[in-house]
């Protein structure tokens, strides 16, 4: 034990208060070796222990880790872990590094051989001291070299929110504070908007410093990565905040909130057509990572809004001609079919997009002559690809040039399109306005960026005709889009689509729409078709705005 430490275990809870003495390293040969100070049954060939751990063994082995790491015996807790040359300084840092001065820690019921635990500590730190509570949990696994039973060693067994490469620090916070309020100066808090959690620590660690705001004392996690946000786990002293303004409408942003917690894997963007200023951005769960705007996912029919404006301007097609819509078409070897695998005949294009037709566009990618055309209007008119600086971090989506099938199945926004429903919002705003006003959360001026401006806009009439097709898609007794539109008001349109994953029983639900001037699109994995889940999700935000 470490001189000063003092450790009792009573009930089954094992207690330690410190001296504030530090504690000397692990011992790497005897965690490499599987060192003992206990006998360890044998039932191997070679005296070593076999099969799977058993009851007393998990509830022993993670007795008698907990014990070592609430007395701050980072040596010896390391050697009861699998992986010491990792496990030994995350513990040690706990103490000298975290600051906890005192530590709890409770036990819970063991799960086969994961065992819960709860953790009650004080951190202490310029003469301030508060109270730390949090659970976790480990796993016990046998040692594949000593058959010794193990904790199974993972960064998250010291704190959920500790992953590999990221450490505990108690100190003086990198950044200042931020008040970050909506687009009317209404506060805007993790509290109530959950997703706004990593959005808000990226705001800070961005603006924290340009907006007045004085740091503050904290224990967080560093992320030990350029460009990823430290996680603020304990407030020891607040500091001063500045005020942020952000593009955010609460009202919007708790309809997003909302729509998308019914579900396991959602997201959904708002963007206001005019301005590019984004309204509401929420996600499912709201655990860290913003899928709505770093995700990368195949978006399904909603990318044939961008291919029906390519071929709108090479002349390949009009809103109201009619084009042929078979069950299926082969391209190079590869089969393309539509849902359910319909057909239609004799209609026009403005009603095949209404009702979704790939063939329809699958079977005009001759007439293009250039497999990498939906990648140039993509970036072109709406954008894509041209380095958003939206204020935190984002993916402003891809459509990598190919050849033959693959850029066939990019035509209905499958194969190997990257997009997320920041990206498709964005196309349903530059549908709606005419032209790509780049998405941001944050004002330019406040940090002199300069946001991505596209070659051109969209010529006048393909921009009537695809924001009639639109309107037509929610508002029609055929449109794929009616029924989820339903309830939205004022000048409407949408586009829905399925996006089908391999090793997937189930596509993924897409769906974007616009209402007067306020766009909005949202993904949910594994719900089928657009208009069943992400449909309501969108008209759910849209009522809002």
């Amino acid at each position: 034990m470490r001189s000063g430490a003092k450790v009792a275990i009573v009930g089954g809870v094992f207690v330690v208060v410190a001296s504030g003495v530090g504690y000397g390293g692990y011992n790497l040969w005897n965690g490499i070796t599987g060192g003992s100070d206990g006998t360890v049954s044998t039932s191997g060939a070679d005296g070593k222990k076999t099969g799977p751990v058993t009851g007393e063994e998990v509830t022993a082995t993670a007795k008698d880790f907990l014990a070592a790491w609430a007395g701050g015996e980072s040596e010896r807790a390391a050697q009861l872990t699998n992986n010491p040359v990792a496990a030994g300084p995350a513990l040690l840092g706990f103490r000298e590094e975290a600051k906890v001065s005192a530590a709890r820690i409770v036990p819970g019921t063991p799960n086969g051989t994961t065992v819960p635990f709860t953790v009650q500590a004080t951190v202490t730190y310029e003469g301030v001291s508060k109270p730390w509570t949090y659970t976790s949990q480990l796993t016990v696994v046998r040692g594949l070299t000593t058959g010794r039973p193990l904790v199974d060693w993972q960064a998250s067994v010291v704190h959920p929110k500790l992953t590999a490469g990221a450490s505990l620090r108690t100190g003086g916070a990198k950044s200042g504070e931020i008040e970050a309020v909506d687009h009317k100066g209404r506060v805007l808090t993790a509290e109530k908007y959950p997703s706004l959690g990593p959005v808000l620590a990226q705001l800070r660690e961005r603006y924290g410093s340009t907006t007045g705001g004085e740091p503050g004392l904290e224990l967080y996690v560093d992320s030990g990565a350029e460009g990823v946000p430290d996680t603020t786990l304990l407030s020891l002293r607040k500091g001063e905040p500045g005020k942020l303004e952000t593009t955010i409408d609460a009202d919007v942003q708790a309809a997003a909130e909302k729509a998308v917690a019914r579900y396991g894997k959602a997201s959904v963007v708002a963007i206001q057509p005019t301005t590019g200023a984004v309204r509401a951005v929420a996600n499912s769960p709201a655990n860290g990572f913003n899928a709505a705007f770093e995700g990368k996912k195949m978006p399904g029919s909603t990318l044939k809004i961008v291919t029906a404006a390519l071929l709108l301007e090479k002349g390949l097609v009009k809103a109201n001609e009619v084009t042929d819509c078979p069950q299926n078409v082969m391209y190079q070897g590869r089969t393309f079919h539509n849902l359910d695998n319909f057909a239609l005949e004799g209609r026009t294009f403005g009603y095949v997009f209404a009702k979704s037709c790939n063939t329809a566009f699958i079977k005009k990618i001759d007439d293009v002559h250039d497999d990498s055309a939906l990648g140039k209007e993509a970036r072109e008119v709406f954008g894509i690809g041209l380095e958003w600086k939206t204020g935190i971090l984002s993916m402003d989506g891809k459509i990598p040039d190919e050849t033959g099938g693959e850029a066939a199945a990019q035509y209905i926004g499958q194969g190997t399109v990257q997009m997320n429903p920041l990206n498709i919002a964005s196309i349903t705003a530059t549908a709606k306005a005419g032209v790509f006003r780049q998405p941001y959360l944050v004002a330019a001026d406040v940090d002199d960026r300069e946001f991505a401006v596209a070659e051109r806009r969209l010529p006048l009439s393909v921009a009537k005709q695809l924001r009639e097709m639109m309107r037509t898609t929610a508002t029609a007794s055929y449109g794929t889009a009616t029924r989820a539109m339903a309830s939205v008001g004022g000048d409407k349109g949408a586009k829905t689509g399925s996006a089908e994953v391999d090793g997937q029983a189930t596509s993924d639900s897409w769906f974007t729409g616009f209402s007067n001037d306020l766009a909005a699109a949202a993904f949910v994995e594994g719900a089928g078709h657009g208009g069943d889940a992400a449909g309501p999700v969108v008209a759910r935000v849209l009522r809002a705005g």
